[in-house]
């Protein structure tokens, strides 16, 4: 039996990882390192270095990115919102149109149409979602069906972040090496928020800073423009469009392409629903619902853009213009927001009367005939869309007789009465519009002409209208408070945002007379009897080697008069013989004194208003009348107060109504502390006060204004050229001056055209608007140095039995005129008016 010896089993071969780490490991002889040592060498080097140029690639990326403190303490670019007096908006100015509001004002709803539309993950994936990224790629470069978005919310709130701070193109880049730039630094961001915030807090920080379209930067504003509510008012079908816009703000806007917005508004309901957050039934109530928007308000060219860009030019030359756009001020103006309504629609009718008085300037353009239909349908297209809100339209003349004309409004057809257009004369400065009224509508306008027209109450009856060449300008203060009530600077700030109550420089005519006849009361001792000669009277003017013959408004001269007259009648020669016994530098010093901030010619006919100046000064000059010789000091802006709420500055007024109890009392009290300018004294002040009173009485140049039926002075203004109107007055509470005239001297107005007829009317309209139901107390003496006397108005002297029609006048205690019918006793001699001037210059 043989047997054999069974064969060993096979060696197994090891791992090769085994293999290379026996070798890596194995000693290979004296003096040799092992084979790891020698690989690890280098190795380590380039991990070193890779890991270097890894810090720097990041560090290189993530240079310049909002720190995580800008997060933590959140102080976007927010609204600085501008406030009347009766706490109503009238301005907003940013660079941004943000309202941050607290994520617990926030409804759940609305956050829930956001994750449920654009990162249905949110509360689950790191910040990034590589599923959503991989499938933006995929819809975007292979199938090239749409462009697809893989952002997140943490995402979106990142490139929000970064648009915020380093401006929107920044985040518009797409492609190259800028575009891959920008999604980096945004991944790197996105990682920061995720690790130092909660969900909730990015959330926050999301709806906050989201880019919803019209200048909507976060939930509270889209809410504000496209609802005009607050964010936590909002309907779920009002929810659902707002959050279907951060893809494309202007693609889905619901102003330019409403069935687009509704279609999105659609996608995120049905998002809602397919997430579980709302029912069937809502979602198809809400997916019926009709899409209602409101036109974005423009608040500052609607409501009192001349007050409000005069108040931004105040702020940003104090605060900065970056301040003003991005820190969220909260400036409460002085404007009553009533009073400027009433001041703007007094203007408006004023200038639009004044204009009409200097004749029809013609039609817009003339159309031949085959060009009619076309006009007639692109106008009644106008009149459907934009126009639907216009008063003054555009209309077609298509026929033309003696006592009316037929004209055509888009498809409308109505009619133009001669009844009511009998100021359409052609222009001419020479005549008197009173006097030229046109009896023939023939020859005005042809058929084919467009020219602009407003309907009448009479249903298919239009009245011609003509866009104004004239402007105007109007400044309202309460001389208590110094609050500025009301300032109107043109007749159109769309037109033209240069501000003639500040910025026109313009001869004020007899308006100027009030300043150089006070001088001569507290310099010369003038009194309201004192005779001044109103005769011819020629001067040379060294300066230009011209001679000077000046006339008075209605070319007639009426001998020796008393100064009272001479004011009341605006006389111009009695004037000029007042300001050489003043003095032109003298007077020149005295204007400036009393306000007056411009240049003033340092000749006699300074007299008459031929330096000029702005319609704010002289107000000023006016006021400081009213206030008895003390300095007004007018404000436009109350207060100011920064984002928190703390108090940059504060002129609140203890008069002021709107001011809280214990602001009013600490104004009061500090009041009580503020030194008082004292410019004039107010025995001068009272006596230049009293005579213009005068000035707004029959027969005196203002005399209309008497129709306000309270306490009033006054004075009007005409310059010799008939360029400017002017008329400022005041009753005790409320300072008003107003300036008409054309922006050019080109052509003047009319020969009827002067302050009493032309500024004071706007004037008048304003006040028995702003003065309602308001009482007037009358000016009491501010001394006992005032006396009052009889006197007879046509010679200055003391009224006696004779005396037709005699009138009570205010003089100086000592500068009265003499009792006539009374010897002087002995040793008791009258005051003569020479000691009473002394007096006056020593200054009471």
């Amino acid at each position: 039996m043989n047997t054999t010896t069974p064969s060993p089993p096979p060696k197994l071969e090891p791992p090769l990882w085994r293999r290379v780490w026996t070798r890596l490991m194995a000693d290979r002889g004296p003096g040799k390192k092992r084979l790891w040592v020698l690989l690890a060498i280098p190795a380590g080097a380039l991990a070193f270095v890779g890991l270097v140029a890894l810090v720097g690639i990041y560090a290189a990326f993530a240079k310049g990115l909002p720190s995580i403190d800008w997060a933590s303490r959140y102080r976007p670019p927010i609204v600085t919102n501008v406030v009347s007096g009766d706490q109503q908006l009238i301005g907003e100015f940013y660079d941004e149109r943000r309202v941050v509001v607290p994520y617990d004002r926030i409804p759940k709803k609305l956050v829930q149409a956001f994750i449920a539309s654009e990162d249905a993950g949110f509360f689950d994936h790191g910040g990034v979602s590589f599923t959503g990224l991989v499938r933006g790629l995929y819809q975007t470069y292979v199938k090239r069906t749409r462009i697809v978005g893989g952002s997140t919310l943490s995402q979106q709130t990142a490139k929000a972040i970064i648009a915020s701070a380093e401006g929107a193109k920044a985040v518009r880049v797409r492609s190259g090496w800028a575009g891959v730039r920008r999604k980096v630094r945004e991944f790197i961001l996105t990682r920061r928020l995720e690790s130092n915030f909660t969900k909730e807090q990015i959330l926050h920080l999301y709806l906050n800073e989201v880019y919803l379209g019209h200048h909507s930067y976060g939930v509270q504003a889209a809410a504000e423009n496209y609802f005009r509510k607050n964010v936590w008012e909002l309907s779920l079908p009002e929810m659902a469009l707002i959050a279907g816009l951060p893809q494309a703000p202007s693609a889905y806007s619901p102003f330019a392409h409403p069935d687009r917005a509704k279609a999105r508004r659609g996608y995120v309901l049905r998002r809602m629903f397919e997430e579980g957050m709302i029912g069937a039934r809502q979602r198809d109530a809400a997916d019926a619902s009709p899409i209602e928007v409101y036109p974005v308000q423009d608040i500052f060219r609607e409501t009192a853009p001349y007050v409000t860009e005069h108040v931004r030019r105040d702020v940003v030359a104090r605060y900065g213009n970056q301040r003003m756009l991005q820190d969220g001020l909260q400036i409460f103006t002085t404007v009553d927001l009533e009073r400027e309504h009433d001041a703007i629609a007094a203007t408006l009718k004023g200038i639009l009367e004044v204009d009409k008085r200097q004749g029809f300037r013609g039609a817009l353009m003339h159309l031949p005939e085959k060009d009619w239909a076309d006009f007639v349908q692109k106008e009644e297209k106008f009149l459907r869309g934009d126009g639907k809100r216009d008063e003054v339209v555009a209309a077609l003349v298509t026929k033309v007789d003696k006592e009316q004309i037929s004209v055509t409004v888009g498809e409308a057809k109505g009619i133009v009465q001669l009844a009511t257009t009998t100021w359409a004369r052609k222009p001419n400065s020479e005549l008197n519009s009173e006097y030229s009224k046109i009896a023939t509508l023939k020859g005005v306008v042809t058929p084919g002409d467009v020219v602009l027209v407003r309907a009448s109450e009479t249903k298919g009856e239009y009245l011609l209208e003509q866009e104004p060449k004239l402007q105007g300008a109007l400044i309202s203060v309460d001389p208590n408070s110094g609050y500025v009530l009301a300032m109107i600077g043109g007749y159109d700030f769309e037109k033209s945002e240069f501000n003639r109550a500040f910025q026109a420089c313009r001869q004020p005519g007899s308006a100027f007379k009030p300043v150089i006849y006070s001088a001569a009361i507290e310099q010369r001792g003038f009194t309201a009897s004192t005779i001044l000669l109103d005769a011819p009277m020629v001067t040379d003017d060294e300066s230009t080697g011209r001679r000077w013959k000046p006339n008075n408004y209605e070319e007639t001269f009426q001998g020796e008069v008393p100064v009272r007259k001479a004011l009341i009648h605006s006389l111009n020669t009695p004037a000029i013989r007042t300001l050489t016994q003043v003095g032109v530098k003298a007077a020149g010093a005295w204007a400036h004194k009393l306000g007056i901030t411009t240049k003033i010619n340092e000749d006699l006919s300074m007299a008459l208003g031929s330096s000029c100046v702005y319609l704010w000064d002289l107000t000023q000059v006016f006021t400081l009348f009213n206030r008895m010789g003390q300095r007004p000091k007018p404000i436009f802006t109350r207060r100011v107060l920064d984002r928190e709420g703390r108090i940059l500055e504060d002129h609140s007024s203890f008069y002021d109504p709107w001011t809280t109890l214990p602001d009013r009392i600490a104004s009061g009290y500090a009041k009580l502390f503020e030194p008082v300018e004292q410019v004039i004294q107010p025995e001068t002040a009272f006596l230049m006060h009293h005579l213009m009173e005068e000035v707004c009485k029959p027969p005196g140049t203002g005399g209309r204004a008497m129709a306000l039926g309270k306490p009033i002075a006054g004075k009007t203004g005409t310059t010799n050229d008939l360029f400017d109107a002017w008329f400022l007055g005041y009753t005790k509470d409320l300072v008003t001056g107003v300036w008409v005239g054309y922006d050019t001297y080109e052509v003047p107005m009319d020969k009827y055209e002067t302050g009493g007829h032309t500024a004071l009317p706007i004037w008048l309209d304003y006040m028995q608007r702003a003065l309602k139901s308001v009482p007037q107390p009358q000016f009491d003496p501010p001394t006992e140095n005032i006396v009052w006397v009889s006197v007879d108005p046509e010679t200055g002297k003391r009224a006696n039995d004779q005396t037709r029609q005699p009138v009570l006048e205010a003089y100086l205690k000592g500068a009265e005129p003499p009792d006539e019918t009374q010897p002087a006793q002995t040793g008791q001699p009258t005051p003569s008016t020479t000691a009473a001037q002394e007096a006056l210059i020593k200054g009471l």
